[in-house]
């Protein structure tokens, strides 16, 4: 246990540099126990922690995806039937990019292969809902146990969704240009390790370039909660006292745009202010999963009712996800 508490606290979480970041903010004159040093170094260690973990979780995944490009993944899915290919493609999203848009195109893609909609669902909801990387984030602000709950119950969601969309036979609201385009069965090179070093070399410089300015807006606002919001006031809004805090968190996350991490820093912050733990991850989900530059490109591929669908299922399971941690979060945390 001590161990691990270890690997928590200083590894994953990395409070000795919280603790160096104060001291050196200190040498410098500023108050952390003030609002505005309190804030400078809320925002510096935020950063540099999510810089560090995004950078190394983004090349061990893309390393492990490099293992499954779209063409393989068609192949491995399209062997799969029933509900076994809707877990099997849900686990597959786990493997792939962070936010929602990079997860359109495979989306897409699959679809135009021939592969049963409902199974390309499941990945569509799983890939940017729940990632290797959400579940490392999670462990160092929650601990473990939220968050491999959080990955099972957001798998759960993925399986669910799709099953329910394969159920009510939704193939006729896919847009007439992806059933007719056929899939390409391209047999891509077998690459070398350091070919493999290379492409996850390059997912972290890229992923980087994209999310760098999210990280930065998301741990400003976290800064701005943590330090500048009465505890009260979040309370109020978001703590166990307002039965619609699971519901409001959803819908004021879904117009948002952002990946894990993001997200995390604000409900870093919003977990130290007393805010509900289902509350909160139901913000991230729908953050994650709802982005509104993503439900437009899915536009372009789906029509309207079956857009409505996967909005529903995915609204409706990020709200019964939330209201579950919060019955269970003394137990939970």
């Amino acid at each position: 246990m001590g161990v691990w508490q270890f690997i928590q606290d200083q590894v994953l979480g990395m409070k000795w540099l919280n603790e160096l970041i104060g001291g050196g903010l200190s040498m410098l004159g500023l108050d952390v126990g003030e609002r505005i040093g309190g804030s400078i170094r809320f925002f510096l260690y935020d950063v540099l922690k999510i810089i560090v973990l995004l950078c190394f979780l983004i090349f061990v995944i893309s390393y492990i995806q490099s293992y499954f490009p779209p063409e393989r993944s068609r192949r491995i899915l399209g062997r799969f039937h029933g509900v076994g290919a809707n877990i099997i493609s849900a686990l597959l999203g786990t493997v792939t990019p962070f936010c929602s848009c990079s997860s359109i195109p495979l989306f897409i893609g699959f679809t135009s292969a021939g592969l049963p909609l409902g199974v390309t669902f499941s990945f569509l909801i799983s890939s940017p809902m729940v990632d290797l990387g959400s579940l490392i984030l999670l462990m160092s602000i929650f601990g473990a146990k939220v968050a491999v709950i959080y990955v099972i119950v957001g798998l759960v969601i993925a399986v669910a969704g799709g099953a329910l969309i394969e159920k009510l036979h939704m193939e006729p609201y896919v847009e007439e240009f992806i059933r007719t385009a056929g899939g390409v069965d391209i047999e891509s090179p077998a690459l070398t390790k350091r070919e493999r070093v290379q492409y996850a070399r390059e997912q972290v410089i890229s992923t980087f370039k994209k999310v760098f300015p999210y990280i930065l807006v998301g741990v400003g606002m976290g800064a701005i909660i943590h330090n500048w919001i009465p505890e009260r006031w979040v309370e109020a809004v978001l703590g166990g006292n307002n039965p619609f805090g699971v519901v409001l968190a959803t819908l004021v996350g879904i117009p948002m745009y952002a990946d894990i991490f993001g997200t995390i820093p604000v409900a870093e912050a919003l977990l130290y202010k007393s805010a509900q733990l289902g509350t909160i991850l139901s913000f991230m989900m729908a953050v994650t999963t709802l982005s509104l530059p993503s439900l437009i490109m899915l536009r372009k591929a789906v029509k309207p009712k079956l857009l409505a669908l996967f909005i529903g299922i995915c609204t409706i399971g990020i709200i019964l996800v939330g209201y579950l941690f919060n019955v269970f979060q003394f137990w939970m945390i």
